[in-house]
């Protein structure tokens, strides 16, 4: 068979060379974005998803950990990459992922720290406390970065019926919509902050 390739200007072209029949069935795609090829086992995509997110992590480590942020954000990239055959591509984003790694070693840590002595004779922080605050960080920082993917007319509907407080119907006079639309972008955008927050809280439960 013949083998057809696209050219940079999209033009199909036709290679001078064959593929052998016993190929066929063999030839799988390769993986394309950052989640598949980390999934798939590309270091590089490690590295890549590092560069990316590990500014993120870390700052968010920062909140709930203090001054070992960065030591526990290398344990959450390190338990990322050990159990990469876990992350489902379908369900929501690395980035949302990573962070419930991040929010599960930092309770860890603190807990670990929690175990030790008090030698400064001060009181052992309350567990669930502690969780409900890297629960709270974690999502908080999660549903910002999903409301950032968001398209711009969507992202506006959503913020407006619950940072704002108000009805669908008073978005739709407001934004000249149809109330259809209004109410198409609010259940849509739910969906997806969802599925995000579902996402980070996998590895914390």
């Amino acid at each position: 068979m013949t083998m057809t390739v696209t050219s940079p200007k999209g033009l199909a072209l036709e290679t001078p060379w064959r593929i052998p029949s016993w190929t066929v069935g063999y030839i799988r795609p390769v993986p394309a974005t950052l989640e598949e090829r980390f999934v798939a086992g590309d270091e590089l995509a490690l590295r890549e998803a590092f560069d990316e997110y590990g500014p993120l992590i870390i700052g968010l480590c920062r909140r709930l950990v203090g001054r070992d942020a960065e030591d526990v954000a290398q344990q959450a990239f390190v338990a990322a990459w050990n159990g990469r055959s876990r992350f489902d591509t379908g369900k929501g984003s690395l980035k949302s992922w990573l962070a419930g790694i991040a929010r599960f070693k930092s309770i860890d840590h603190l807990r670990a720290i929690n175990r030790r002595p008090q030698s400064t004779g001060a009181e052992p922080q309350d567990l669930g406390e502690m969780q409900a605050d890297a629960s709270r960080v974690t999502d908080r920082m999660v549903l910002t970065e999903a409301l950032a993917r968001l398209s711009d007319e969507r992202r506006v509907v959503v913020e407006l019926a619950f940072y704002g407080d108000m009805t669908h119907s008073e978005i739709s006079d407001k934004l000249s919509m149809p109330l259809g639309t209004v109410k198409s972008h609010v259940r849509r955008g739910l969906e997806t902050l969802r599925a995000e927050l579902e996402v980070s809280h996998e590895q914390s439960s």
